[in-house]
């Protein structure tokens, strides 16, 4: 479910600090991969660049960021205003024309030198200069600056000898002929209120907010990426700049206030004491940014209101802009605030009341417990797996009760409306007559009586659009009344939504990490989708081993499959959103497992390997860490979902290059386990005469045998691990307490 939006006070505690003893952590994340883009190195030349020109926009301005309201630049070179200049490299001085193309240059003073061997001497006759203007290409408007030019050699002539004069060349000669075309287009789109994009705009980053959507500031650039990595540099970071605003018409006699929201952390990183928001107002006759108001970072809190007058006359134009940007660290997503419902207009100052109805989180799944199954595991299933709990979150912004309606979902399949539910309104008001003023309204919707999705399509895998829709009996303002989303069904499990907010991992040499599902069956795994963050400390070079358990009873059980320690795996990071990596099963074998199990691994180093967080949905009691070999299983303490999904083999696999093995039937019986002194080993096959190897938790070997004992009393505590070659590929675990 969706966090609720009671706050309490161990919330702010156990989000504010890591579970050190626990041995479990949640750390920010250094980049964003749902906006990451190739990076691209800024050009050192303005041609063929663009500068934009936005249009001015009128009151009232108002955005409650439900849809993205940044302006997008898209350069076109056929757009019939789009206009163009052309710069050349060198000019004559004296005649402000472009030198002639094709001719070399040097700044370095050139000569002729005369050379008298009867008198050992020899004289210079300095060529004359060319006096040009030097163009700097590298921003706009373009600057020139003097520069005496040469031609790029050296002449050497001895006098009294009758052969051809010496002539070197400079190589390489680094001044000569070239321009640069600068294009200008405007853009005009009255929907676009910003004119940068260096803030987030997002739906999951915020702690109960008013509306869909906020604008969330935090270390990262437009590409996602930070402004000085692996840096503990603070300063101003994202600004997000409001398009000209005509207030030539106005004055102070008009009451013109700025409104918005604001919170920090949310479910984010929370900013530091020193970190701040700040908003400031530009002033067009005096082309100057002023500080207008500001507030520092604490944990996190409601969204909270600020209103403030336009009172000095020389705000007043018609190029009237305001701007947020926000101060603190530049390494990565960190000391994030988040703003929403940024309103100006004519108002009195007691009108403070943003009169709008909103849903308040994304529907993301209309399923029981996940976000996505596997295809074939859907269609096969007897039971409907639709929620009998969905979780609907509303809120009215108005300042008096509202009537409700009917909400209703709506399922489409290519376009075609296949099904549907309604939301009863007096539950989704909580049982209410009317919506409370100001006031949040949670819900729940059982929907296992009707509607399921089509389980005779014939896909590999499917996908339907789900659009829900709940609004109330007032004018507001529509778009925030519906949310729409994709359910896919492909071939794996998932709890999350797509999109990571922190880092998180157990720490610790050994540790481990299970993930506990309960399938629709017993199937065959064939690998683990991970979703690895960068986080502040990069761990690409760390391994784990793939792990896969039984459930015994509600813990990890016996081990069914782990990479061997001679094929570790290392995180991965992939940009973009549901940006996992698919680690397929060593030999791409597949493991059976039952229709409950845990998926994770086992790491080889101490640091936390920075899986991705979703703080959206909350599963932690099906996350479990142990730091003792296994003998201990803890529940997470963080609410929110890993982003790892088991893929199940199904009729995919042809695509994902999948071969139909058959699974190793050799079973090999340890004995005691765990022990401190003989063990003995038992199998479905002859084991006598084959060898059989003992390995530390490093993959060293440490004893070979054809007997069918080890004896571990000379061994330290710890985990080994022995392996048959001719029985089977696998490494079975051993514990010496």
């Amino acid at each position: 479910m969706i966090f609720k939006k009671v706050i309490s006070s161990f919330f702010l505690c156990y989000l504010c600090f890591s579970f050190h003893a626990q041995h479990i952590e949640l750390g920010p994340m250094v980049s964003n991969s749902e906006i990451s883009k190739s990076y691209q190195l800024k050009s050192t030349s303005i041609d063929s660049s663009f500068i934009y020109y936005t249009d001015t926009i009128n009151l009232p301005f108002f955005d409650n960021f439900t849809v993205n309201t940044q302006q997008e630049y898209v350069p076109d070179f056929s757009n019939p205003l789009t206009e163009s200049e052309l710069f050349y490299m060198l000019l004559d001085e004296s005649t402000g024309l472009p030198i002639e193309n094709g001719v070399y240059f040097t700044n370095q003073v050139t000569f002729h030198r005369y050379v008298d061997l009867a008198n050992d001497t020899y004289s210079d006759t300095i060529f004359t200069a060319v006096n040009a203007e030097l163009a700097d290409f590298s921003a706009y408007p373009v600057v020139y600056s003097p520069i005496d030019l040469y031609p790029p050699y050296y002449i050497y002539d001895t006098l009294g000898v009758s052969d051809i004069s010496d002539t070197i060349w400079i190589e390489s000669p680094p001044y000569y002929q070239d321009s640069a075309r600068q294009f200008f287009m405007p853009v005009a789109d009255s929907t676009k209120l910003w004119i940068d994009d260096h803030t987030y705009h997002n739906y999951r980053f915020g702690l109960n907010p008013r509306t869909l959507g906020v604008m969330t500031f935090d270390g990262l650039d437009a590409n996602g990426y930070p402004y000085a990595i692996g840096t503990a540099n603070t300063n101003y970071a994202d600004y997000l700049t409001s398009k000209p605003i005509n207030l030539e018409e106005y004055d102070v006699s008009d009451s013109l206030y700025i409104s918005f929201l604001y919170q920090s952390e949310g479910l984010g990183d929370v900013p530091e004491p020193s970190d701040s928001l700040i908003l400031e107002f530009y002033s067009s006759s005096q082309n100057q940014w002023f500080h207008i108001w500001s507030d520092s970072g604490t944990v996190v809190a409601p969204f909270r209101l600020v209103h403030i007058p336009i009172l000095d006359p020389n705000y007043f134009s018609d190029a009237f802009q305001f701007r947020f940007k926000n101060y603190g660290g530049l390494s990565g997503a960190l000391d994030h605030f988040h703003l929403d419902m940024v309103s100006l207009k004519s108002t009195e100052y007691s009108d403070t009341v943003f009169s709008d109805f909103s849903f308040v989180y994304p529907v993301n799944t209309l399923l029981k417990d996940y976000t996505s199954v596997p295809w074939d595991h859907y269609k096969s299933s007897v039971d409907n797996q639709l929620t009998d709990s969905l979780f609907i979150s509303l809120y009215n912004g108005s300042d008096t009760p509202e009537n409700y309606l009917d909400g209703n979902i709506n399922i489409f399949y290519n376009g075609l409306n296949e099904g549907s539910f309604t939301l009863p309104g007096f539950v989704l008001a909580e049982g209410e007559i009317n919506y409370f003023p100001l006031a949040y309204a949670d819900s729940y919707h059982d929907l296992t009586g009707g509607y399921e999705y089509d389980k005779s399509l014939s896909g590999l895998s499917e996908e339907f659009e789900v659009l829900t829709s709940a609004t109330a009996q007032f004018d507001n303002y529509e778009p925030n009344d519906s949310i729409r989303f994709t359910q896919g069904f492909y071939n794996y499990y998932s709890y999350d939504d797509g999109s990571a907010e922190a880092a998180f991992g157990p720490t610790g040499t050994q540790s481990q990490l299970a993930i506990h599902f309960d399938a629709y069956e017993a199937d065959s795994l064939i690998g683990i989708d991970l979703a690895f963050v960068p986080s502040v400390n990069d761990v690409s070079d760390k391994l784990f081993l793939l792990t896969v358990w039984e459930d015994n009873n509600g813990n990890p059980g016996n081990v069914l499959y782990e990479d061997d320690v001679f094929s570790p795996r290392t995180p991965i990071y992939a940009d973009g959103q549901n940006n996992f990596t698919s680690y397929f099963f060593v030999d791409t074998q597949k493991v059976a497992v039952g229709a409950s199990f845990f998926v994770g691994w086992r790491q080889l180093d101490a640091e936390r390997l920075n899986l991705g967080f979703d703080r959206n949905i909350d599963k932690s009691n099906e996350i479990l860490y142990s730091v003792d070999g296994g003998g201990n299983w803890l529940v997470s303490p963080f609410q929110g979902s890993a982003m790892l999904r088991p893929i199940f083999s199904t009729g995919m696999d042809v695509y994902l290059g999948i071969e139909n093995i058959v699974e190793m039937t050799n079973e090999l019986i340890i004995y005691p386990n765990p022990a401190q002194g003989i063990i003995n080993l038992k199998g479905d096959s002859n084991l006598m005469g084959r060898k059989k190897i003992l390995l530390d938790s490093f993959g060293r070997i440490l004893k070979e045998t054809s007997s069918n004992s080890f004896d571990l009393s000379a061994l330290k505590t710890g985990i080994y691990f022995i392996y048959v070659p001719e029985l089977s590929p696998n490494y079975h675990k051993v514990i010496k307490p």
